[in-house]
């Protein structure tokens, strides 16, 4: 129930960002996928994946808000 609430506040706050922070949440999400798609027990980042997240940190203020915890 609580995960239709995310969407629903996702969906929400989609309107009133700008296109770049929604093309970087979705490059940050998708790789987070990747990680997920690969790992057994639990995910291990690898040299690209880590180099990734500095290159989004860098870019984008916003790229904490997409982590999943």
């Amino acid at each position: 129930m609580t995960s239709i609430f995310a969407v629903a506040a996702a969906a929400f706050g989609s309107f009133f960002r700008g296109k770049r922070a929604l093309v970087l949440e979705n490059l940050a999400l998708r790789q987070q996928l990747a990680v997920y798609k690969r790992a057994h027990k639990r995910p291990r980042l690898r040299s690209a994946d880590r180099a990734f997240w500095v290159w989004l940190s860098r870019l984008w203020d916003g790229w904490k808000a997409t982590l999943i915890t």
